[in-house]
């Protein structure tokens, strides 16, 4: 049985519950201290069923100067609701095995090595806090996104079986952007406006 760090809803938002990506410093510092001092594990299949409980995620953006590390998932990867999605996110749950010091930061680092071959050295740089509660996948999910600086590009995704991954530019990112075609998973549709504005 998978185990996933939890936090209760009414923990994590005591009093206003955010919708999109919250970057004001003093809000992002609160919640993370919330899930670091009031966070906990349970199986999985019962967080996936009952809203009243954020699984908290690990969601990485990688770039490489001006372009983003574009993620397509295939209908062999485990989320069958996000299947064929596109994905500008790299991340995945938080298990009793990234037990550390920083469980959060072990986690993050798992996943991410987990999910993408890195042969370049990375800077990364915490962006804030995303929430979605219309839709079933983002009621019962919290991103902690960060950052994650490439220096060259040599990035690959790791399961081809499970996901495809290039580089594209940002005016490529825009365009589909404006594609009602292009099927991003919300969490991406909810970043991309801000993605689109980072500097290099």
């Amino acid at each position: 049985m998978e185990f996933v760090y939890v936090i209760k809803r009414s923990d994590l938002f005591p009093d206003v519950t955010p919708h999109g990506l919250v970057t004001d410093p003093a809000a992002v510092s609160g919640y993370v201290e919330r899930i670091r001092s009031r966070g906990f594990f349970v199986e999985r299949p019962h967080a996936e069923r009952d809203s009243s409980f954020k699984q908290v995620i690990p969601y990485a953006v990688v770039t490489h100067g001006e372009r983003v590390l574009l993620l397509r998932r295939l209908a062999t990867q485990g989320e069958a609701r996000l299947h064929h999605k596109l994905s500008i996110g790299v991340g995945g749950h938080i298990n009793p095995i990234d037990g550390s010091a920083d469980l959060l930061e072990a986690g993050a680092e798992r996943e991410l090595r987990e999910e993408l071959l890195i042969d370049t050295p990375i800077s990364k740089s915490p962006v804030g806090v995303l929430n979605d509660d219309t839709s079933p996948v983002g009621s019962v999910h919290l991103g902690l996104v960060t950052r994650v600086r490439a220096s060259g590009p040599a990035v690959a995704v790791r399961e081809t079986t499970q996901m495809e991954g290039r580089w594209v530019t940002r005016e490529e990112l825009r365009s589909l952007q404006r594609d009602p075609g292009s099927n991003f998973e919300t969490w991406s549709a909810l970043l991309l406006e801000a993605v689109l504005g980072w500097p290099a």
